[in-house]
């Protein structure tokens, strides 16, 4: 599809797209607007060349998947999944911020804070998809974004995998060459430990300014990744600290066993550097090894001809006391020697505890005046009262005022004297207190905003149309009660809660389609959104049109509104009711109560009796179509002017008597 043409379209009758964010290999990613909640989101959509790859329409599956069920701060949310048009398509959290490859093309390096700042909340996202079984497999700047709140979210879960598994598809690498481990260099299984790998090269990239790892094509960076040992990020720029240079190494070891073993554990040592402390001596030990791994051996088997490894720093070990005292001359005594080194020994050792036993005395005589920490990070409190040669004890506390991370007292006091090693309790605030956020989905708009403020939140409410939610009902909330995982969302006291009401369903003119033929009609009213039930009924009307609409036509009714339509089958056959001998008046009371016509044709009579009688009727008996006419015959009474004459043979007059009429041929 076009990149123009979405824009301004409704897509799969909800999303309507207002822009283009960007496009990649495998989707175009717009902007829309969620018409049935009322939010922002980005519409991520399998672009035409890869909707008919079933290869590409799997991962595009996998990813959905994936992140749907993956609820986190630091992980982008997923709304909806779906196909439609032709193609497959992901909604998502829209991210307004830019990814962290846009900033460090901007910026080339990170502070130093901010780097680790960055690690721990990748860290954090990595170590709730591996407690969930995902491995993400493509970590890099690129699908790193900022939120609204300046918070990062990881994203394209694309060819991430539950659990183990190869890193190749169809005999080709998936992933980014820059930042691939050495075992999906090698197209070999994979687990949560790759994703270190990845992030260590992240975090080198944001303390560098660059990869530590680069070349002409994808084949020689992956070589690099199997054999090639880094520069420490401190020879490249000499502020960053030997701590972090151990982390970074750590995470960047070619076999995973001596990585980092978990994203909990590289988070737990970005921690201690953050506050100042040093690693762990397991990093410290791992650093090592990775530098001095590499030997000539391994070199040669898994770098390319005319390629070497870069030098490799010197490893100082303890010299062999063995080997040193055999080279002393052997005619000379030793003892007299070891005698006097003993003794120098002996006297060290005294005047080394002398000297420790007089600075323990003037430590405990010694008093300083506590520093004033309150209104201060945590972090810069506990650097200052430790450097004082104080102990630091923390705890926590809600606050309507003081904002999260920041001291809000101390005890004991600034300014109060004390001995050093003397434990200082400060009490840190949690921010605002949190509450729980109340399900208010189906309640209406007044009632969900009564139980959001008795909650302690501000209701911002939002009217949306809705196609099946009554009027003035909350069909949408956010933040929801739940999280993915089912557990309820709590969030700071005061906080604002967006509600979505409905306005009711849409309401539609009908049109009016009485007389119309049925075909006719239905097609008007299912252009119009209606559905279209038929009723067939005898009539007079012609068959097939339409003599009855419900509800009537020009009524506005809402789109899940039923027509009944009435259709005329044509007229049915009635039983002619016999009349003769009735008077006119019942006989067209009879006739016209069976549905049928009369016409009244009147007969002279001379007999009194006969007089506004029926004397014949056409037909007399049988079946009619419903409406057809009968024609009665009615006395009508006139003066006798009979007479009689005879002339010979001939006799001219008029006879009243009984009279047999024989009826007409019946016509059905």
């Amino acid at each position: 599809m076009a990149d123009d043409a979405m824009i301004g379209r409704l897509f799969d009758g909800r999303y309507r797209v207002t822009g283009k964010l960007g496009s990649g290999g495998m989707a175009d990613v717009y902007l829309a607007e969620d018409q049935e909640l009322g939010r922002k989101v980005a519409l991520k959509m399998l672009n035409e060349r890869h909707a008919r790859d079933e290869q590409f329409v799997e991962r595009f599956r996998r990813e959905a998947q994936n992140a749907a069920g993956l609820g986190h701060p630091n992980i982008v949310q997923i709304f909806d999944r779906g196909q439609a048009e032709g193609t497959y398509y992901i909604a998502m959290e829209y991210l307004d911020g830019p990814t962290l490859k846009e900033l460090l093309v901007k910026h080339r390096q990170a502070p130093i804070p901010t780097a680790i700042e960055y690690a721990r909340q990748i860290l954090e996202a990595l170590a709730f998809a591996h407690r969930h079984g995902i491995i993400h497999r493509d970590i890099k700047p690129h699908n790193i974004v900022f939120g609204t709140d300046r918070r990062l979210k990881v994203t394209d879960f694309g060819i991430a995998r539950s659990g183990a598994s190869q890193m190749t598809e169809v005999g080709s690498i998936v992933g980014t060459a820059q930042y691939l481990s050495p075992e999906q260099a090698r197209g070999a299984p994979v687990d949560p430990r790759s994703d270190i790998y990845s992030l260590g090269i992240v975090l080198y990239e944001l303390l560098t300014g660059k990869v530590p790892f680069s070349g002409d094509a994808a084949v020689e960076i992956a070589m690099k990744h199997l054999s090639a040992i880094p520069d420490l990020p401190s020879k490249i720029r000499p502020e960053v600290p030997h701590d972090l240079d151990a982390i970074v190494m750590r995470a960047l070891a070619k076999e995973p066993d001596q990585r980092y073993q978990s994203a909990e554990e590289m988070a737990a040592d970005l921690e201690r550097v953050s506050r100042g402390a040093p690693v762990s001596t397991r990093t410290d030990d791992a650093m090592t090894q990775v530098i001095s791994a590499t030997s000539m051996t391994s070199a040669a088997t898994m770098i390319a001809p005319g390629s070497a490894a870069p030098p490799v720093p010197p490893v100082y070990r303890r010299p062999d006391a063995g080997g040193f005292y055999s080279e002393l001359p052997k005619r000379r005594k030793l003892w007299p020697w070891l005698l006097g080194l003993l003794a120098i020994a002996i006297l060290a050792v005294a005047g080394f505890l002398l000297y420790n036993r007089i600075q323990s005395q003037i430590t405990r005589n010694t008093t300083i005046a506590v520093s004033p920490v309150e209104e201060l990070k945590k972090a810069n409190a506990i650097s200052i009262l430790e450097g004082q040669g104080l102990k630091v004890k923390v705890k926590t506390a809600t606050s309507e005022s003081v904002p999260a991370g920041t001291v809000i007292s101390q005890a004991p006091s600034d300014a109060t004297k004390v001995s050093q090693n003397t434990t200082v309790t400060i009490v840190v605030s949690a921010g605002k207190p949190k509450v729980t956020v109340p399900m208010v989905i189906g309640f209406t708009r007044q009632a969900a905003i009564s139980t959001l403020v008795n909650a302690g939140l501000n209701a911002d409410p939002h009217t949306v149309p809705s196609s099946s939610a009554a009027e003035n009902t909350v069909v949408a909330q956010s933040p929801d009660a739940k999280d993915a995982s089912g557990n309820s969302v709590q969030v700071t006291e005061g906080s604002t809660v967006r509600i979505n009401v409905s306005t009711g369903p849409k309401l539609v003119e009908v049109p009016g389609v009485l007389g119309d033929p049925i075909a006719n009609a239905k097609s008007q009213l299912a252009a119009a959104g209606f559905a279209v039930t038929e009723d067939d009924v005898a009539s007079t009307k012609p068959v097939g049109s339409v003599i009855g609409e419900s509800p009537a036509g020009g009524s506005k009714q809402s789109l899940d509104t039923k027509i009944v339509l009435t259709v005329s089958s044509g007229p049915k056959n009635v039983q002619v009711p016999y009349v003769v001998g009735d008077s006119e008046s019942d006989a067209e009371q009879a006739i016209t109560a069976a549905g049928l016509q009369v016409t009244v044709t009147p007969e002279a009579v001379t007999a009194p009796e006969q007089s506004g009688l029926v004397l014949d009727q056409n037909p007399a008996h049988g079946s009619l179509k419903q409406g057809a006419t009968v024609v009665i015959s009615v006395g009508q009474l006139v003066a006798d002017t009979t007479s009689s004459t005879t002339t010979g043979s001939t006799t001219t007059g008029t006879t009243t008597g009984s009279t047999t009429t024989t009826p007409p041929p019946v016509t059905p």
